[in-house]
C-alpha cells in the first residue's frame, strides 16, 4: 500500500509542473495535535506566493476528489526553502559542492553539528570538506543534512 504522501506527490506533480515548478518534497505530519499536509516547491528563480497560491487551489481541488486522507488536516503549499533539507540521493547530486550543514545523533568529537562543504554521497553516507580535512558520516549516525547559505 502506498503513503499518503506518495499518493499526493502523484496527484500534484503534473499540476507543480505545469505551473513551471518542480515537487521538492510531500510532509505528512503532525505538529501541536493537528495534521499537516505540506508541498514543498522549487522553481528556477525561487517561489512567489502566486506560484503556491495558484497550485494549492487546483492540488487542493484534486485531494478533495481523490480524498486519499481520513480526517481532518491543514494543506500547505510552500517554498522548499534557501536552507532545504536533502533526502534523496539526486538532491545530494544536485547540490554536490555546495555548503550544508550536516547534524549528527550523537556527538562526534564533542559535537552534533558540522559545517562544511559537500564533498561526496554513497549509498547513504555524507562526505563533508571541513578546512582542510574531509570527514565521512555513515547514514546511521547522520540527523540532517541541509543546505547553508550565510546572509
Amino acid at each position: 500500500m502506498k503513503k499518503v504522501t506518495e499518493i499526493v506527490a502523484e496527484l500534484a506533480r503534473p499540476v507543480v509542473e505545469e505551473h513551471g515548478c518542480t515537487l521538492w518534497d510531500v510532509e505528512y505530519v503532525r505538529e501541536a495535535g493537528q495534521w499537516y499536509l505540506r508541498l514543498l516547491i522549487d522553481k528556477q528563480g525561487g517561489v512567489d506566493i502566486l506560484d503556491c497560491e495558484a497550485i494549492s487551489r487546483v492540488v487542493s481541488d484534486l485531494l478533495d476528489e481523490a480524498d486519499p486522507i481520513e480526517g481532518s488536516y491543514v494543506f500547505e503549499v510552500g517554498s522548499a526553502g534557501a536552507e532545504r533539507p536533502l533526502k534523496r540521493p539526486a538532491d545530494f547530486e544536485q547540490f554536490m559542492g555546495a555548503d550544508v550543514l550536516l547534524k549528527t545523533y550523537k556527538p562526534r568529537d564533542g559535537r552534533k553539528e558540522f559545517s562544511g562543504v559537500l564533498a561526496g554521497y554513497d549509498n547513504g553516507a555524507v562526505s563533508l570538506t571541513v578546512g582542510s580535512e574531509t570527514l565521512r558520516f555513515e547514514k546511521p549516525e547522520i540527523a540532517l543534512v541541509r543546505l547553508r547559505c550565510d546572509f
